[in-house]
């Protein structure tokens, strides 16, 4: 079998496998995620724990995607990326079966923690391979494909997770995820080769890793971007870590309703990730985050509104719905901005990316569910990050953006 199925420059129906792929592993993480939020009231009352303490099972998944991009993003740099992703994929398989037996909420919390870690690297390494085979308008095409794929995984995951609660306990959404981490590690054994050439790796010294770390950072362009990544994807976090107890409890929907609301959510994510994609051919990266942050902060207004008001329901669903579909057409926008001019480290870029939005995410999450799980303080909470977003989309990006449109 030939080591590499991917051609160095994918075309046509290469290319479309690349972008199915390339979805699919980074699907790891909604999946990992979106699966399980229907059955956090079940893992409450089965483990007899509280739902704050379910929460923080979100919140250990998310150190997990931390420690995995910082770990194998930097190393994929620098001893290539195929041994790296097959080891992600393969621990994802591994914890989903370990939290199959979980005894207690702790062992969930662990097991969630090696999840997350299987996850960030499958992620991270999409990313990294992606820019390793394209640029330009190219890779705006390609980030766009790979937006449609990994988008269906917030849609088909949560509404997967409501139905199969009604016959199987929420151990069994682990079984599924376990079949899914085998599936992409058979997947990647037989079609994903080698993206990055020894030639064109970077050294393995913790020296050279700091180096391009600190290469990074003082790039001002580069870090407002990551920036207004992170605080636009803590809306996204907060939606995540409050939204099955705001649905069901809140609003009164059942669980299976919660599971489709949440996929209409994600096809409006779905759809302007795609729109996100046909802006760029004509405008730079900032003027699409410009619109989808002006969008999301009118939805949070309105949302926040409605509440003080008492306005129906359906009217405060439309809000949220603005929300976090915008939210989908930032994403996008963010990845080319911040990797076009950094493919000689691409991994290493694509590590700090979600390093600081599952940081950042992760820290405010909690902290807004301190102030109480209801609409109301969930748009609160989405005001002042898309605020802080909009700031240094101002003050930080736009100074430092003064290079050509993508080509």
């Amino acid at each position: 079998m030939a080591e590499r199925r991917i051609p160095d420059h994918p075309e046509g129906r290469a290319a479309i496998l690349v972008a199915l792929v390339f979805g699919m592993l980074m699907a790891f993480g909604p999946f990992t995620i979106d699966l399980y939020l229907p059955a956090f009231p079940a893992v409450a009352r089965d483990l007899r724990t509280t739902e704050n303490w379910v929460q923080l099972t979100l919140t250990a998944t998310t150190l997990g995607f931390g420690l995995g991009q910082v770990i194998i993003g930097p190393l994929s740099d620098a001893f290539g990326r195929r041994r790296p992703l097959l080891f992600a994929t393969l621990l994802h398989f591994a914890a989903s079966v370990a939290i199959i037996f979980a005894p207690s909420i702790g062992w969930v919390m662990a097991g969630r923690v090696a999840q997350g870690i299987g996850a960030a690297g499958s992620g991270v390494l999409a990313l990294a391979m992606a820019r390793d085979l394209f640029e330009g308008q190219r890779l705006v095409r390609m980030m766009t494909r790979i937006a449609l794929v990994r988008s269906l995984a917030p849609i088909v995951a949560p509404v997967i997770g409501a139905q199969l609660l009604a016959v199987v306990s929420w151990r069994g959404l682990f079984a599924v995820l376990a079949v899914f981490g085998m599936t992409m590690t058979v997947v990647v054994s037989r079609i994903i080769g080698e993206t990055l050439p020894p030639e064109r790796r970077s050294g393995r010294s913790p020296r050279d890793v700091a180096g391009r770390y600190a290469r990074l950072f003082q790039d001002r362009f580069f870090i407002g971007v990551m920036a207004v990544g992170g605080l636009s994807f803590s809306t996204t976090f907060i939606y995540l870590s409050w939204s099955s107890f705001v649905y069901q409890v809140d609003f009164g929907f059942s669980t299976q309703t919660f599971g489709l609301l949440f996929a209409v959510n994600a096809v409006g994510l779905m759809i302007c990730a795609q729109i996100s994609g046909r802006i760029m051919r004509r405008f730079r990266p900032r003027h699409a985050m410009t619109l989808w942050l002006g969008l999301m902060m009118s939805g949070a207004v309105g949302l926040w509104l409605s509440q003080a008001v008492a306005a129906p329901v359906w009217l405060q669903l439309l809000c949220l719905f603005v929300v976090i579909a915008s939210g989908g057409g930032i994403g996008p926008a963010v990845q080319v901005a911040a990797l076009s001019n950094h493919g000689a480290q691409a991994g290493t870029a694509a590590a700090m990316l979600g390093v600081f939005n599952f940081a950042v995410g992760g820290t405010i999450a909690p902290i807004v569910g301190l102030f109480g799980a209801s609409a109301a303080t969930m748009a609160g909470g989405m005001i002042v990050v898309i605020g802080s977003a909009l700031l240094v989309l101002n003050f930080l990006v736009r100074p430092f953006d003064d290079g050509p449109q993508l080509r």
